[in-house]
């Protein structure tokens, strides 16, 4: 990551200033935990941000992903951003651990970047009752390992079972979430990731996209499982309580956010296509304008 260090060492530092929460994400996903944070943090600001025109991550480099990353939080904190969630787990798989470490200290060391896999992996101790977890995310989170990594961290002996869901987020984005196909191969996962390890009592839906097929997936598992009582787990509620808990602990950082009840919407794609499919996620109407990341 030698390249990232030089990067972020060739802009000057940002000063800080009171601002909102940002929120980024490679694109649509993040919005489901933008949603869990306003209703459990209402009274705070945020700004949003996808960068639709460079969506998917999951496919991309460990390197690319780190670039990619940090340049969207550059732009969030050169918005006002004293905190930054990145509310994508391919961003929090790949860069996170990057950006923290080897990052921040020269662009701000006041600043703070939190993302939504730790929040997950903290919580399960309280949810498993045996410690064998399955995992349904993309194949870019599977591949880094970060879950496992976690949860071994935290709760040494617990098995963790990932499996690549990779249509998942195509039949999301393509609105084909409530038809039969989405129905296939939502069955067609869960039977997989539950006859790798029989044992399993929890499932982490390890994409932000998968909320909105976590009735098909919950169905799913009642009609391969009936007998058994599975916990599925979705990460919006965790992450919004753990920021909660974190702005406590922190109330240095609490003091800096600003607190209109507000929300900015922003893409690095067509503003138009990107407020009808998030108006889908959110459930609501939203209006986005276009941004560029430098």
């Amino acid at each position: 990551m030698t390249h990232l260090k030089q990067y972020a060492m060739s802009h000057k530092p940002i000063l800080s200033h009171d601002g909102p929460i940002g929120v980024f994400d490679s694109g649509y996903g993040g919005l489901t935990i933008l949603q869990q944070m306003q209703k459990r943090l209402p009274q705070y600001d945020y700004i949003y941000l996808g960068d639709n025109a460079r969506a998917p991550y999951g496919t991309r480099s460990f390197d690319i992903v780190c670039q990619f990353t940090l340049q969207a939080v550059e732009h969030l904190f050169s918005l006002g951003c004293p905190l930054v969630i990145l509310a994508c787990n391919t961003a929090s798989a790949k860069a996170l651990r990057s950006i923290q470490q080897n990052n921040l200290p020269s662009i701000d060391p006041s600043r703070r970047v939190l993302g939504v896999i730790r929040p997950t992996a903290e919580a399960i101790g309280t949810i498993s009752q045996n410690g064998h977890i399955g995992l349904l995310a993309t194949p870019g989170t599977v591949r880094s390992h970060s879950y496992e990594m976690e949860i071994e961290k935290l709760y040494p002996g617990y098995k963790t079972t990932a499996l690549e869901c990779p249509m998942l987020v195509p039949l999301v984005e393509n609105r084909e979430h409530t038809s039969p196909g989405a129905d296939y191969f939502v069955e067609k996962y869960v039977n997989q990731l539950l006859c790798a390890d029989p044992l399993i009592d929890t499932v982490i839906l390890g994409c932000t996209h998968y909320p909105l097929l976590e009735h098909k997936i919950k169905e799913a598992i009642n009609r391969l499982a009936p007998n058994r009582h599975i916990n599925v787990v979705c990460q919006g509620i965790l992450t919004a309580e753990s920021l909660a808990d974190y702005l406590h602990r922190h109330p240095e950082m609490d003091q800096r956010l600003l607190k209109n009840a507000s929300t900015q919407y922003l893409t690095t794609e067509n503003p138009e296509t990107f407020s009808t499919l998030a108006s889908m996620f959110m459930d609501a109407k939203v209006a986005a304008r276009h941004t560029i990341i430098n």
